[in-house]
Protein backbone atom coordinates (compact mmCIF):
# COMPACT_ATOMS: atom_id res chain seq x y z
CA UNK A 1 0.00 0.00 0.00
CA UNK A 2 1.45 3.60 -0.78
CA UNK A 3 1.86 5.49 2.36
CA UNK A 4 0.43 8.60 1.94
CA UNK A 5 0.50 11.83 4.29
CA UNK A 6 -2.16 12.62 6.55
CA UNK A 7 -3.30 16.02 7.10
CA UNK A 8 -6.47 17.40 8.96
CA UNK A 9 -7.63 20.83 9.22
CA UNK A 10 -8.84 23.16 11.46
CA UNK A 11 -11.25 26.01 10.22
CA UNK A 12 -8.23 28.88 10.47
CA UNK A 13 -6.71 26.42 7.94
CA UNK A 14 -3.33 25.19 9.85
CA UNK A 15 -2.72 21.38 10.34
CA UNK A 16 -3.71 20.53 13.41
CA UNK A 17 -1.94 17.12 13.02
CA UNK A 18 0.13 15.20 10.50
CA UNK A 19 1.48 11.89 9.63
CA UNK A 20 4.78 12.05 7.76
CA UNK A 21 6.68 8.87 6.17
CA UNK A 22 10.52 8.77 6.36
CA UNK A 23 11.98 11.06 3.82
CA UNK A 24 9.31 13.89 4.00
CA UNK A 25 10.27 16.97 1.85
CA UNK A 26 7.44 19.83 1.92
CA UNK A 27 8.12 22.35 -0.94
CA UNK A 28 7.91 25.97 -0.88
CA UNK A 29 5.50 28.24 -2.87
CA UNK A 30 6.85 31.12 -4.07
CA UNK A 31 4.72 34.28 -3.13
CA UNK A 32 1.41 34.26 -4.80
CA UNK A 33 1.12 36.73 -7.72
CA UNK A 34 -1.08 39.77 -7.94
CA UNK A 35 -1.23 39.57 -11.40
CA UNK A 36 -3.78 36.26 -11.79
CA UNK A 37 -5.88 36.63 -9.40
CA UNK A 38 -6.69 38.81 -6.11
CA UNK A 39 -3.79 40.58 -4.57
CA UNK A 40 -4.49 39.57 -1.31
CA UNK A 41 -3.96 35.97 -2.86
CA UNK A 42 -6.20 32.99 -3.84
CA UNK A 43 -8.28 33.68 -6.37
CA UNK A 44 -11.56 31.81 -5.31
CA UNK A 45 -13.15 30.21 -2.02
CA UNK A 46 -12.79 27.15 -2.01
CA UNK A 47 -15.97 24.79 -0.41
CA UNK A 48 -15.37 23.08 2.38
CA UNK A 49 -15.43 19.43 0.68
CA UNK A 50 -17.26 16.36 2.14
CA UNK A 51 -15.50 13.28 2.88
CA UNK A 52 -14.27 11.73 -0.11
CA UNK A 53 -12.24 9.10 -1.19
CA UNK A 54 -9.72 7.87 -3.91
CA UNK A 55 -8.61 3.80 -3.90
CA UNK A 56 -6.85 1.57 -6.44
CA UNK A 57 -6.20 -2.42 -5.55
CA UNK A 58 -3.72 -4.02 -7.61
CA UNK A 59 -4.70 -1.87 -11.06
CA UNK A 60 -3.00 -3.53 -14.37
CA UNK A 61 -3.21 -1.09 -17.45
CA UNK A 62 -2.87 -2.76 -21.16
CA UNK A 63 -2.60 -0.69 -24.15
CA UNK A 64 -3.00 -2.39 -27.34
CA UNK A 65 -0.41 -5.41 -27.30
CA UNK A 66 1.41 -3.39 -24.65
CA UNK A 67 1.22 -3.85 -20.61
CA UNK A 68 1.91 -0.50 -19.70
CA UNK A 69 2.21 -1.28 -15.58
CA UNK A 70 0.94 -3.33 -12.89
CA UNK A 71 0.25 -4.10 -9.32
CA UNK A 72 -0.51 -0.68 -8.50
CA UNK A 73 -2.29 0.27 -5.17
CA UNK A 74 -2.93 2.56 -3.23
CA UNK A 75 -5.56 4.89 -1.02
CA UNK A 76 -5.43 8.57 -0.72
CA UNK A 77 -8.19 10.62 2.01
CA UNK A 78 -9.42 13.97 2.06
CA UNK A 79 -6.44 16.28 2.14
CA UNK A 80 -4.02 14.62 0.21
CA UNK A 81 -2.65 15.12 -3.38
CA UNK A 82 -0.23 12.69 -5.15
CA UNK A 83 2.40 13.59 -7.83
CA UNK A 84 2.43 10.60 -10.84
CA UNK A 85 5.62 10.58 -12.47
CA UNK A 86 7.16 8.53 -15.22
CA UNK A 87 8.19 8.63 -19.02
CA UNK A 88 6.49 9.60 -21.96
CA UNK A 89 3.99 6.80 -22.60
CA UNK A 90 4.67 5.28 -19.63
CA UNK A 91 0.73 5.67 -18.96
CA UNK A 92 0.61 8.19 -16.47
CA UNK A 93 -2.81 9.37 -18.38
CA UNK A 94 -4.46 6.31 -18.76
CA UNK A 95 -3.97 5.94 -15.08
CA UNK A 96 -5.73 8.83 -14.69
CA UNK A 97 -8.34 8.03 -17.11
CA UNK A 98 -9.00 4.80 -14.84
CA UNK A 99 -9.48 6.77 -11.76
CA UNK A 100 -11.91 8.98 -13.60
CA UNK A 101 -13.79 5.70 -14.61
CA UNK A 102 -13.58 6.34 -18.38
CA UNK A 103 -10.97 3.88 -18.71
CA UNK A 104 -11.36 -0.05 -17.77
CA UNK A 105 -8.30 -1.19 -15.74
CA UNK A 106 -7.10 -4.72 -17.03
CA UNK A 107 -6.43 -6.35 -14.04
CA UNK A 108 -7.32 -4.13 -10.13
CA UNK A 109 -10.38 -2.10 -9.69
CA UNK A 110 -10.88 1.73 -8.68
CA UNK A 111 -13.42 2.46 -5.99
CA UNK A 112 -14.05 6.81 -5.30
CA UNK A 113 -16.36 8.76 -3.02
CA UNK A 114 -17.33 11.81 -4.46
CA UNK A 115 -17.45 13.93 -7.35
CA UNK A 116 -14.83 13.58 -9.98
CA UNK A 117 -12.73 16.47 -12.12
CA UNK A 118 -10.74 15.64 -15.34
CA UNK A 119 -8.17 18.25 -16.93
CA UNK A 120 -6.51 16.40 -19.95
CA UNK A 121 -5.93 16.98 -23.79
CA UNK A 122 -9.15 16.94 -24.24
CA UNK A 123 -10.88 20.24 -23.58
CA UNK A 124 -14.57 19.98 -22.25
CA UNK A 125 -15.33 23.56 -24.38
CA UNK A 126 -17.27 24.40 -27.54
CA UNK A 127 -14.19 25.13 -30.25
CA UNK A 128 -16.88 26.84 -32.27
CA UNK A 129 -17.81 30.04 -29.66
CA UNK A 130 -16.84 31.78 -27.61
CA UNK A 131 -14.68 31.25 -24.72
CA UNK A 132 -17.41 33.38 -22.00
CA UNK A 133 -20.10 31.82 -23.98
CA UNK A 134 -19.15 28.19 -23.97
CA UNK A 135 -17.73 28.47 -19.56
CA UNK A 136 -21.57 29.88 -19.16
CA UNK A 137 -23.06 27.20 -20.30
CA UNK A 138 -21.33 24.81 -17.34
CA UNK A 139 -21.69 27.35 -14.96
CA UNK A 140 -25.68 27.34 -15.54
CA UNK A 141 -25.52 23.75 -15.20
CA UNK A 142 -23.06 23.77 -12.24
CA UNK A 143 -24.81 26.59 -10.59
CA UNK A 144 -21.31 28.09 -9.58
CA UNK A 145 -19.57 31.07 -9.66
CA UNK A 146 -17.40 32.69 -12.50
CA UNK A 147 -13.98 32.13 -12.52
CA UNK A 148 -12.67 33.95 -15.02
CA UNK A 149 -11.60 37.28 -13.72
CA UNK A 150 -9.25 35.19 -11.38
CA UNK A 151 -8.20 33.21 -13.89
CA UNK A 152 -7.36 36.07 -16.15
CA UNK A 153 -9.61 35.34 -18.71
CA UNK A 154 -11.71 38.27 -18.80
CA UNK A 155 -10.08 40.26 -22.30
CA UNK A 156 -10.12 36.44 -23.85
CA UNK A 157 -14.11 35.82 -23.52
CA UNK A 158 -15.39 37.16 -26.72
CA UNK A 159 -12.49 34.64 -28.44
CA UNK A 160 -13.57 31.32 -30.05
CA UNK A 161 -12.45 28.89 -28.26
CA UNK A 162 -10.58 26.94 -30.84
CA UNK A 163 -8.13 30.62 -31.46
CA UNK A 164 -7.16 30.02 -27.85
CA UNK A 165 -3.27 29.29 -26.62
CA UNK A 166 -2.75 26.02 -24.99
CA UNK A 167 -1.65 28.25 -21.89
CA UNK A 168 -5.18 29.70 -22.13
CA UNK A 169 -7.00 26.34 -23.26
CA UNK A 170 -5.65 25.43 -20.08
CA UNK A 171 -6.92 28.19 -17.49
CA UNK A 172 -9.94 28.24 -19.48
CA UNK A 173 -10.06 24.44 -18.78
CA UNK A 174 -9.26 25.47 -14.67
CA UNK A 175 -12.50 27.67 -14.55
CA UNK A 176 -14.57 24.61 -15.97
CA UNK A 177 -12.78 22.70 -12.59
CA UNK A 178 -13.62 25.17 -10.47
CA UNK A 179 -16.69 25.95 -11.14
CA UNK A 180 -17.60 22.24 -11.30
CA UNK A 181 -17.24 21.76 -7.55
CA UNK A 182 -15.33 18.55 -7.79
CA UNK A 183 -14.02 16.71 -4.64
CA UNK A 184 -11.35 14.70 -6.70
CA UNK A 185 -9.39 16.41 -9.06
CA UNK A 186 -7.20 14.62 -11.46
CA UNK A 187 -4.33 17.07 -13.37
CA UNK A 188 -2.98 15.85 -16.77
CA UNK A 189 0.26 17.93 -16.65
CA UNK A 190 -1.53 20.76 -15.80
CA UNK A 191 1.30 23.26 -16.44
CA UNK A 192 2.38 22.53 -19.57
CA UNK A 193 1.85 26.08 -21.42
CA UNK A 194 1.51 28.10 -18.51
CA UNK A 195 4.08 30.99 -17.68
CA UNK A 196 5.50 31.61 -14.15
CA UNK A 197 2.53 33.28 -12.94
CA UNK A 198 0.13 30.60 -14.49
CA UNK A 199 2.19 27.50 -13.16
CA UNK A 200 1.92 29.02 -9.40
CA UNK A 201 -1.74 30.15 -9.45
CA UNK A 202 -1.96 26.10 -10.90
CA UNK A 203 -0.15 25.34 -7.42
CA UNK A 204 -1.64 27.54 -5.45
CA UNK A 205 -5.11 26.33 -6.44
CA UNK A 206 -4.36 22.63 -5.86
CA UNK A 207 -3.17 23.29 -1.74
CA UNK A 208 -5.89 25.16 -1.15
CA UNK A 209 -8.60 22.27 -2.77
CA UNK A 210 -6.66 19.80 -0.88
CA UNK A 211 -6.64 22.10 2.41
CA UNK A 212 -10.35 22.14 1.99
CA UNK A 213 -10.56 18.56 2.35
CA UNK A 214 -10.32 17.22 -1.23
CA UNK A 215 -8.13 14.85 -3.49
CA UNK A 216 -5.72 15.98 -6.02
CA UNK A 217 -3.80 13.66 -8.65
CA UNK A 218 -1.31 15.43 -10.38
CA UNK A 219 0.66 13.68 -13.11
CA UNK A 220 3.33 15.32 -14.68
CA UNK A 221 7.00 15.69 -15.54
CA UNK A 222 7.82 18.54 -14.60
CA UNK A 223 8.14 19.49 -10.50
CA UNK A 224 5.05 20.47 -8.49
CA UNK A 225 5.18 23.00 -5.55
CA UNK A 226 2.16 21.33 -3.29
CA UNK A 227 2.96 21.07 0.48
CA UNK A 228 2.45 17.02 1.70
CA UNK A 229 2.46 16.20 -2.55
CA UNK A 230 3.47 12.18 -2.20
CA UNK A 231 5.73 11.10 -5.07
CA UNK A 232 4.48 7.86 -7.36
CA UNK A 233 6.75 6.62 -10.18
CA UNK A 234 4.96 4.24 -12.73
CA UNK A 235 8.36 3.13 -13.70
CA UNK A 236 7.80 1.29 -10.30
CA UNK A 237 4.85 -0.85 -11.72
CA UNK A 238 6.07 -1.08 -15.54
CA UNK A 239 5.66 -4.54 -17.16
Amino acid sequence: MLSIYEWRYERGGEPLTTKTPIGKRVHDLPPRSSRLGTPDGFPYRMAVMPDCALSAIDLACQRGERLLFRGLTLALSPGQALHVTGANGIGKSSLLRIFAGLLRPTVGGVERTGAVGLIDERLALDGGIALGRALRFWTVLDGAADATAQLGLSHLLDVPVRYLSTGQRKRAALARLIGQQADIWLLDEPLNGLDGDAAVLVQHLVQDHCKAGGIAVVASHQAFAVAGLQPLSLADFAA
